[in-house]
């Protein structure tokens, strides 16, 4: 099949190459372009004349004059309908709606009345302006919002963004986000290079922010062209230089609590045929990641990036675009005050102490994406482009490996790991664009070859985790490094039943082997050493897809067609109709809208390699926990249903909803190699996502725009695992919320500027109501506590959550270990289910609610300058110093603080 597909590439591609080129200018990826020319009532064109585009949902604005010959054009215009204005001094004005919805170049002409000269544009939206009659549901952020709407996360700052302004998007920490009741099931379309790989900093560098000229999140009906990941799929149009003939940019540097130092410039320059726009910054903070205590211990880190996005117009017709990115970041992992080993000797050298974990971990990611486009015809479009993404990741130890922590593997024990992982994405793209009356053909091939390299060593640090002998007397185990084979095992020591002999070989307090030892364990030395995990892979992927928009009197279908041919690990290939219908409602100005989607879902690329072959490996399962390999893990295949409306009262507000319904076969989640930051895909049978979202957008009024996002979504999934490495919660059979399931949250952000000339003032409340605590020892209080004869928390851990019983809290040196039923007892940052009332599906234990508020003033011109100004903003994130978590012992990341109070000032320069 693959060769056929091959085949069929080919012949497109040469049919395209054939045709003629016409004389109009293409855009590329996930924008078009407006151009005209203006003319009088005889026919004479207009120089001078201005022309202003707008979409009054996102506040995205621009204006430009026509030529000596009456032409004007708008290049690099995200994908919305918009409002536009023609005023000329001896002119009536003259205004029309233009919707642009294909990198094809939109062409209209105007012609001009004469009448009374209008002095300046107005821009008078009306309810029509404000809906868009599309069947996929969706959310459009300009740079009027990100540029001033405070953030939470310095390093994460796109995903802070996402969060904010999507509905039904889940805050996690690190910077991941659950779009839609998914864990991580969200792909990016930068420019129209397609990024499906993890994008939290744990993972992952993602684009800078300073980059991004506007975004469109597609939660609800994925067209066609989008494939792998869709659960939210992150539309992102970068600047562009072309056309700037003058330069400008920004210079800015900012400092704010932890220590917290940034520093950048944005700068775009061109001419009208070739045009570059290149933004770098850099970070240092003592707050790099989120911490799992709340007060930051050993959480330094730095990041630099790197973004510049090059335009040239060789022809008329051909135009060559490509986007360069470099991002580098090292940061340390931060401890908690259990491994903070105060007072802990080596088990090998009694007289040395081991200090406190140093963990740390650095991320190199490149990318480069050159795009050429071919303009057909004034209504044909070709695209060809390739891609290289490449993430390094490499995680490092203690100088001392028994100071990393404690609860590495089960048991609490400890141990130490290092990760030198290599994951490289290339690929080639192409499709071909035709616009022409009620149709907007998109016909396309993506083919990726992703490259995967994971390399791990890991040893044993806990004498008592895998104890060659017991101590006769009381079973316990015998922690003297000397017995190294259990014929050594006399007199007041017993031979321990639960030695592994091949874990033997990788526990680093006892670094000598006897030879009985070495023979019996197939060791290769007689010196105990790490243990190695090399894999390679590489997986590829062919994508082919076609889809039509039609637009018929009030009625807009998308009907397409996707197949997606997958071979990697496991092979596997689906074809996936995608069909959906809205319609305009024009005298109440309304859109309803359904759709259908049928997606073929591919698995996390992330240590895919140990999830799906590390089972072969006793070592490896005797660490997990003796727990085998269900299955290695294959394709997810969902049919997905979303049906919505969009209203707008009058020109003030419009309210945007949908519903959605996912049905998942084999559906994904996270595990971790015990407690490490070794974090790789696993597979459960059957998931059921489904809620309402909702946005409500207020534009412009009198200098006051506000947003409200909401979601109320359920994600269970339906045991057991039926692939990857391990075992996990729900394995026992019953129905459970994954801990990504959410049962309500909102976000409400407004700005307020009264004139241009003052300053401005943004302002955000959030509120989630919290993630499932999935952990077996949070199920509720008395099992927190050890009980009900289980293992109880440790007294850190109960500090942490803020455990009472009575008016008795418990402290790191003094845990609750008994509290009466009758006595007031649970934690203040965890809502645990009533003692013994917790259900998996229906009732689990859950993150306690969080209500954060941020805000943000600023002055975009302080000394009232014109070609240059000067800016300042102040921001507090968190305002009311709130104590939240956003996981407690999360299976896949542990457990992490919400960011406490924190200010930052910053300076710009702007030419």
């Amino acid at each position: 099949m693959l060769k056929r597909l091959r085949s069929s590439v080919v012949l497109v591609l040469g049919f395209v190459l054939l045709l003629a080129a016409g004389p109009a200018k293409a855009q590329l990826g996930n924008a078009g372009s407006i151009e005209g020319v203006v003319k009088d009532s005889s026919g004479g064109v207009v120089a001078g004349a201005r022309v202003e585009i707008s979409f009054p949902v996102t506040g995205y604005q621009r204006e430009t004059t026509t030529g000596s010959d009456g032409t004007f054009r708008f290049s690099n215009v995200p994908f919305n309908p918009y409002h536009l204005v023609v005023t000329a001094p001896g002119f009536a004005s003259h205004s029309q709606d233009v919707d642009v919805r294909s990198s094809v170049p939109t062409s209209i002409q105007i012609g001009l009345k004469v009448g009374a000269a209008a002095t300046s544009i107005t821009v008078e939206a009306n309810g029509g302006d404000m809906v868009e009659n599309d069947p996929s549901f969706h959310t459009d952020v300009d740079t009027s919002l990100t540029d001033r709407m405070p953030l939470e996360s310095q390093s994460s700052s796109v995903s802070s963004l996402v969060t904010l302004a999507t509905p039904g998007v889940v805050a996690d920490s690190n910077g991941l986000f659950h779009g839609l009741g998914d864990h991580a099931e969200n792909s990016f379309s930068v420019d129209g290079q397609p990024i499906t790989d993890q994008q939290s900093k744990v993972f992952s560098n993602q684009i800078p922010l300073d980059s991004i000229q506007s975004l469109e999140a597609v939660s609800g009906g994925p067209p066609a062209e989008y494939g792998d990941k869709t659960s939210l799929v992150i539309k992102v149009t970068t600047r562009s230089g072309l056309g700037v003939t003058k330069p400008t940019g920004t210079v800015f540097s900012s400092y704010g609590s932890f220590g917290s130092v940034t520093g950048g410039f944005r700068l775009a320059f061109g001419g009208q045929k070739w045009g570059n726009f290149i933004a770098a910054n850099g970070l240092n903070t003592s707050r790099f990641l989120d911490p799992p205590e709340l007060h930051a211990i050993h959480d330094k880190g730095n990041e630099e990036n790197l973004f510049d996005r090059v335009d040239y117009q060789v022809t008329g017709a051909d135009t060559i675009h490509t986007n360069f990115q470099y991002t580098r970041s090292w940061f340390q992992t931060p401890n908690t005050i259990d491994n903070l080993n105060f007072g802990v000797f080596s088990p090998i050298n009694p007289n040395q102490l081991v200090g406190p974990a140093d963990q740390r971990a650095q991320i190199k990611t490149f990318n480069i994406a050159p795009v050429w486009t071919r303009l057909i015809s004034t209504t044909t479009l070709f695209t060809f482009g390739g891609f290289v993404r490449q993430d390094r990741f490499n995680y490092y130890p203690s100088g001392n490996v028994f100071a990393d922590g404690t609860g590495l593997i089960p048991g609490g024990s400890s141990a130490t790991i290092n990760q030198q992982r290599k994951l490289t994405n290339a690929g080639l793209r192409t499709d071909v664009s035709y616009v022409k009356g009620r149709h907007n053909v998109k016909a396309g091939v993506t083919f990726q070859h992703t490259f995967l390299t994971e390399n791990f060593n890991f040893g044993v640090t806990d004498p008592a985790f895998n104890a060659v002998c017991l101590n006769a007397a009381d079973g316990s185990p015998d922690t003297n490094p000397t017995p190294t084979d259990q014929t050594q095992c006399t007199g007041t020591l017993q031979p321990n039943p639960n030695f592994v002999a091949a874990l033997g070989c990788f526990d680093l307090t006892r670094p000598t082997l006897t030879a009985g030892a070495q023979t019996q364990d197939g060791c290769v030395s007689t010196q105990s050493s790490l243990f190695p995990f090399r894999g390679r892979a590489d997986i590829k992927e062919l994508g082919l897809y076609v889809q039509d928009t039609i637009n018929v009197g009030n009625w807009a279908f998308n009907v397409g067609l996707r197949g997606d041919v997958y071979r990697g690990i496991v092979h596997d290939w689906q074809p996936e109709p995608r069909v959906g219908f809205a319609y305009n409602v024009k005298k109440t100005n309304s859109v309803l809208r359904v759709s259908y989607s049928r997606i073929l879902e591919t698995p996390f690329n992330e240590n895919l390699i140990l999830a799906s072959l590390g089972a072969s490996n006793p070592v490896i399962v005797d660490v997990i926990g003796g727990a085998n390999l269900q299955a290695p893990i294959r394709s997810g295949q969902r049919n997905q249903f979303n049906a919505g409306f969009q209203q707008a009262f009058g020109k003030y507000v419009v309210v945007d909803a949908d519903y959605l319904w996912k049905y998942t076969h084999n559906a994904y989640d996270f595990s971790a190699f015990g407690n490490t930051p070794i974090f790789f895909p696993i597979a459960w049978k059957n998931s059921k996502i489904d809620g309402p979202s909702v946005r409500v957008s207020m534009p412009n009024f009198h200098g006051f725009t506000a947003l409200v996002v909401l979601a109320h979504v359920r994600a269970r999934y339906f045991p057991g695992q039926v692939g990857g490495l391990g075992a996990t919660v729900g394995q026992g059979g019953s129905v459970f919320r994954i801990d990504h399931d959410q049962a309500f949250n909102q976000t409400t952000h407004f700005q307020y500027q009264p004139f241009k000339t003052l300053p401005w003032v943004a302002f955000n409340w959030r509120y989630d109501s919290g993630l499932v605590a999935s952990n077996p020892l949070v199920t509720d209080f008395q099992t927190a506590i050890g009980a009900n004869g289980g293992t109880p928390l440790d007294g850190a851990q109960q500090a942490a959550i803020g455990l009472f019983c009575g008016n008795t809290f418990a402290t790191i040196n003094n845990p609750i270990t008994s509290c009466p039923l009758t006595t007031p007892q649970g934690s203040t940052l965890l809502n645990l289910a009533a003692n013994g009332t917790n259900n998996p599906d229906h009732n689990p234990s859950r993150v306690k609610p969080r209500n954060l508020f941020d805000m943000s003033v600023g002055d975009d011109d302080l000394f009232h300058g014109d070609r240059y100004k000067w800016s300042l903003r102040l921001t507090a994130i968190n305002l009311t110093n709130k104590t939240a978590l956003y996981n407690f012992l999360s299976t896949f990341s542990g457990t992490h603080f919400v960011t406490p109070r924190a200010y930052t000032a910053e300076l710009g320069f702007h030419f």
